[in-house]
């Protein structure tokens, strides 16, 4: 009978270490689990802004190219307006104005 009872208390004393442990393993599995999720959908998001950010940048580029496109007409208008400014200074305009 002191055997039944050591063996009843070793496993009382036993078995919630082992249920803790095993809980603790699964746990871990689970944070695990959980941390690659996170991990996964951090990645996917700065995928997406990544992709974003390229996007607006590109649009940027193709801003600034009509920009550039425009300045330079406007350049090659100012330079014409200037040239008959010249012409028109070296003769005099019919009604006097320069």
């Amino acid at each position: 009978m002191e055997i039944l009872i050591a063996l009843i208390a070793a496993v009382a004393a036993i078995a919630p270490t082992a249920l803790t442990l095993r809980a603790s393993r699964k746990t871990r599995g689970e944070v695990t689990a959980d941390g690659e999720a996170t991990r996964n959908a951090t990645a996917e998001a700065v995928d997406a802004l990544g992709s974003r950010f390229d996007a607006r940048i590109d649009d940027v580029r193709d801003d600034l190219d009509e920009v550039r496109e425009g300045l330079a007409r406007v350049r090659e208008w100012q330079a014409g307006h200037d040239a008959e400014h010249l012409i028109i200074g070296q003769h005099p305009h019919p009604r006097g104005e320069n």
